[in-house]
């Protein structure tokens, strides 16, 4: 048995646990503001991960609208956050 730093740990736990998708989801939404900009998060309702998904809820249309056609540039950056390309996809709702 290697020894591990505890960042090391915690990531190899997070890896085998169900836990990995809430923790993302709240990393990502730690740094939903500076990814996205002021306007976009002051009116994001949530964000959610489920498996490789990540859900963006909006009740604003216009912002739906954009968020609709930045999603590749969303993926890449929240996928650029996280350290790994964890998101396949983005839904808006």
């Amino acid at each position: 048995m290697g020894e591990y730093s505890l960042a090391e740990a915690i990531q190899q736990f997070l890896r085998k646990s169900r836990l990995k998708s809430p923790v993302q989801a709240l990393q990502i939404t730690d740094v939903w503001e500076q990814l996205m900009g002021k306007t976009i998060a002051k009116y994001t309702d949530s964000i959610k991960i489920y498996g490789d998904k990540l859900y963006i809820t909006t009740a604003v249309a216009p912002l739906k609208q954009e968020l609709l056609f930045q999603k590749d540039q969303i993926l890449q950056r929240v996928n650029e956050a996280l350290g790994e390309k964890t998101i396949r996809e983005v839904i808006i709702t």
